[in-house]
């Protein structure tokens, strides 16, 4: 969803969510540093003076608008928050029909199936729901909800991890702690564990995907998390339906076996379509040979 706000403001609401605290608390900061630099500076010309100080009303006056805009925008993402719900519960009912939808589409999406190892593939397969929640007012955060089965790896029924912005505009984060079985900690695998590539995972990655749960050193730089909420969670089913690489692979590898053993018979039927030339041609010749014996007789 893209608002545009007269010729020039172009907002993208997706990408506005909690992040656009951000763009308030920087933006003034760097208008009042902008004002205090020009009231240091020296003009020669008075008229250049004069036309700056106008720019910076005028610039006053966009950044007004854009303030608002904002809140507007907000508001409007808000109200479609709540339409969505019914339709993100109907939805979440419908995959529950379908075994392993959630871990299939994990490890169908090139950035968070580098972060799976085996272990944690199987793990996976005991997730049964995924659901993303704004918090009401959007800009202050959001929360991300695994729902398992019971399974062999940890107690919790439920995982979350939340995201937030204080009033100074500075991320944090915090989640459920895991209740891992004893010996099944996936987070604390040997490093031959770690190496172990998934046959769908482009590269390695050191840590397990659980880590992401007890990671909070830089809440304003979680990747997947946004992966999550702003790639996967609107439509999980494009990365479900992905086709299976290796089953193309598959079949193509068997299409080239048929073309070979079709190109062999082919040679075989030609093969001997000559070595029944050449019989023919020898018998042709034998029998001219006897003619003339008998002439000669």
């Amino acid at each position: 969803m893209e608002l545009q706000i007269g010729p020039v403001l172009q907002i993208s609401v997706p990408r506005l969510v909690w992040k656009e605290a951000f763009f308030h608390i920087s933006e003034g900061y760097e208008r009042d540093l902008a004002t205090h630099h020009c009231s240091k500076v020296k003009f020669r010309d008075k008229e250049q003076q004069e036309a700056i100080e106008h720019i910076d009303e005028v610039q006053n006056e966009i950044d007004r608008l854009n303030e608002q805009a904002s809140e507007e925008i907000l508001k409007v993402e808000q109200k479609y928050n709540k339409l969505r719900q019914p339709f993100f519960q109907k939805r979440s009912e419908l995959i529950a029909k379908i075994p392993n939808f959630w871990v299939t589409t994990f490890v169908n999406h090139p950035q968070v199936s580098a972060l799976l190892g085996e272990e944690d593939e199987e793990a996976l397969h005991y997730l049964t729901r995924v659901e993303v929640t704004e918090f009401e007012d959007i800009k202050s955060g959001y929360r991300i909800d695994f729902y398992f089965d019971e399974n062999p790896y940890f107690e919790n029924k439920m995982l979350s991890k939340e995201f937030h912005l204080n009033e100074s505009g500075d991320p944090s984060s915090k989640s459920s702690e895991i209740k891992w079985k004893s010996g099944k900690d996936l987070t604390k695998r040997s490093s031959q564990s770690q190496n172990k590539a998934s046959r769908k995972r482009q590269h390695e990655e050191p840590e397990s995907f659980f880590t992401w749960f007890t990671d909070h050193s830089d809440a304003g730089a979680d990747e997947l998390g946004e992966v999550i909420k702003d790639d996967i969670w609107p439509n999980p089913l494009q990365y479900y339906l992905v086709p299976d690489m290796d089953d193309e692979e598959g079949e193509g590898e068997e299409d080239d076996d048929d073309e070979e053993e079709e190109e062999g018979l082919e040679d075989i039927d030609e093969e001997g379509d000559e070595d029944e030339g050449e019989e023919d041609e020898d018998d042709d010749e034998g029998e001219e040979g006897e003619v003339g014996m008998t002439l000669a007789i």
